[in-house]
């Protein structure tokens, strides 16, 4: 990290948390952040992934820019994809402030903003307005108030997916009431059925990942990965956040909402490692929670995943630590004598469950 970087991280932090999230966004689609430029690449790192030729296996996870605001800028950002979003069919202010907290103890934090977004048509319009570059997928959502969830993530798919180089089914976020209900295997398998439709009837085919939440109890994970592996989804992300509050020091450890950071990295890996296990490794992986260094990205991909995603990490060690990992991760690959990282992913399996 640049001294520069450490002072403007101070000086965020000096603010209210959702406050110095939107000054950071305007400062990137502002264009005075420093930014890494092109993507990390080598040999080593590139990968395809559900079709997708990404440079490096470090991406950005949703969330951090819900509305492509930003998203011109968070691609010179050193990362090998992005993820925008949660989108919904209709625009929603979210729930009411405050609705983010850092657990700086922890180096967490707590969110619930309620799936706060411009609207699937806005965010749709800044995407196909992009540059050419790295991936870019949108994670997709339900309205707060709709009657018919399912129909609003497949509403999603036919007024952006051809915006995004991939589509995220979120049903996982905690801080939309009764969205993890839609993660049983019933109510799954007809949303995701629903999705793919939509994404058929688009003139080309956008790949549909899967996020799950690391809360599933082991029966619930196995019917997901079956409802997952029978429908032809293309990726998992594991995991959104959690409920959890275990062994938390901050003063706002208390706060609703879904858990994200340091806390998770351990038991985000092993529910990884659990469906790399029950799907065979028979479906990309992407690994999430708790990421801060190369080596936690080393383990996820120990741990069966492909790809891994940032972002409460950042909060803390600044926007640079994608391209460090990156480099780092190449480094590793190179002493370990691999040709590419792919073949890293799931020899640790064994270590994690």
């Amino acid at each position: 990290m640049t001294p520069v970087e450490r002072l403007g991280l101070r000086a965020l932090h000096r603010l209210p948390p959702e406050t110095a999230h939107d000054l950071s966004l305007k400062a990137l689609a502002a264009g005075v952040v420093p930014l890494a430029g092109a993507p990390v690449t080598s040999a080593r790192l590139r990968l395809r992934l559900a079709g997708i030729e990404m440079p490096n296996p470090v991406g950005l996870a949703a969330g951090f820019d819900k509305n492509a605001r930003a998203v011109a800028a968070l691609m010179r950002a050193g990362f090998g994809f992005v993820e925008c979003g949660a989108a919904t069919p209709r625009p929603q202010p979210g729930n009411p402030k405050p609705r983010l907290f850092r657990l700086t103890a922890d180096r967490a934090i707590i969110n619930r903003f309620g799936f706060n977004n411009d609207g699937a048509a806005a965010i749709a319009a800044r995407l196909a307005a992009r540059p050419a570059g790295i991936p870019v997928g949108l994670n997709i959502g339900a309205n707060k108030d709709s009657t018919d969830r399912a129909a609003d993530f497949a509403e999603v798919v036919r007024v952006a997916g051809l915006s995004a180089d991939f589509l995220t089914v979120n049903v996982s976020s905690p801080n939309t009431e009764r969205l993890r209900d839609l993660q049983g295997a019933e109510a799954l398998q007809a949303l995701l059925q629903g999705v793919l439709a939509a994404r058929d009837a688009l003139p080309e085919r956008r790949p549909v990942f899967l996020k799950i939440a690391p809360d599933l109890d082991e029966a619930g994970l196995a019917a997901v990965a079956e409802v997952a592996v029978a429908v032809g989804i293309d990726a998992i992300i594991a995991t959104n956040t959690t409920l959890s509050r275990d062994g938390l020091a901050s003063p706002d450890r208390d706060q609703a909402g879904g858990l994200s950071g340091r806390p998770l990295m351990i038991p985000s890996t092993r529910v990884l490692a659990r469906l790399y296990r029950l799907t065979d490794g028979q479906i990309p992986l992407i690994g999430v929670g708790g990421i801060a260094s190369a080596e936690d990205a080393w383990q996820k991909l120990r741990a069966g995943a492909s790809a891994v995603q940032l972002y409460s990490a950042l909060i803390y060690d600044g926007l640079s630590l994608a391209a460090r990992i990156a480099r780092d991760l190449d480094q590793m690959a190179a002493r370990h004598g691999l040709a590419n990282l792919s073949e890293l992913t799931g020899t640790g399996v064994d270590d994690w469950t």
